[in-house]
């Protein structure tokens, strides 16, 4: 599932950082921080690895 906003893959790469220990899980906020708890590290690692170029800064309505 690849992700549809440089927001939402920003998003992933944070939480999936945190799920991984190189960053704190107090230093989340927002999406990323309902991501890390809510997502395995196989689809946070999908979400983060979308090509950014592609993808709008945010996802349109």
């Amino acid at each position: 599932m690849p992700a549809k906003s440089q927001a939402q893959q920003k998003a992933a790469g944070a939480a999936l950082s945190a799920k991984r220990g190189d960053t704190e899980k107090s230093e989340l906020k927002g999406a990323s921080k309902s991501m890390e708890k809510s997502m395995s590290e196989k689809e946070l690692k999908e979400l983060a690895q979308t090509d950014r170029k592609k993808l709008p800064k945010k996802k349109s309505e």
